[in-house]
């Protein structure tokens, strides 16, 4: 279990670097049913399509994930934290992210995801 979700946070990181039918497709296959994504500038999504279609956008040239931490505060609920270090078009960019996963069908489910920027 341990690094369970690790692989699965820089599986979609590898998509969101592969290019928009690789990281739109990822999603569509992981997220929850009913998630949330929080980001920079207040931005709150919760409809499930407008999520999966703005992960189509331009590819990142590169990342980093840094000091992943995962726990499990239940069996099907599972919490990770990093640091982010990635690149898109020559443009840095640095963040505190988290992502719940909760199990659907038996399968982790990205549930929350959220960005902090520093």
């Amino acid at each position: 279990m341990e690094n369970e979700l690790v692989a699965l946070e820089t599986e979609g990181w590898h998509a969101l670097s592969t290019g928009p039918a690789e990281a739109t497709a990822f999603y569509a296959r992981v997220l929850a049913q009913e998630p949330v994504i929080l980001l920079t500038g207040g931005l709150r999504i919760t409809d499930r399509q407008q999520i999966i279609d703005s992960m189509g956008g331009p590819a990142w040239s590169a990342f980093e994930i840094i000091e992943p931490q995962e726990s499990y505060p239940g069996p099907d609920v599972g919490l990770l934290t990093y640091k982010v270090r990635a690149d898109r078009a020559g443009t840095p960019y640095t963040a505190l992210l988290s992502s719940v996963y909760a199990k659907e069908n038996g399968e982790w489910k990205l549930a929350l995801h959220q960005h902090t920027p520093y």
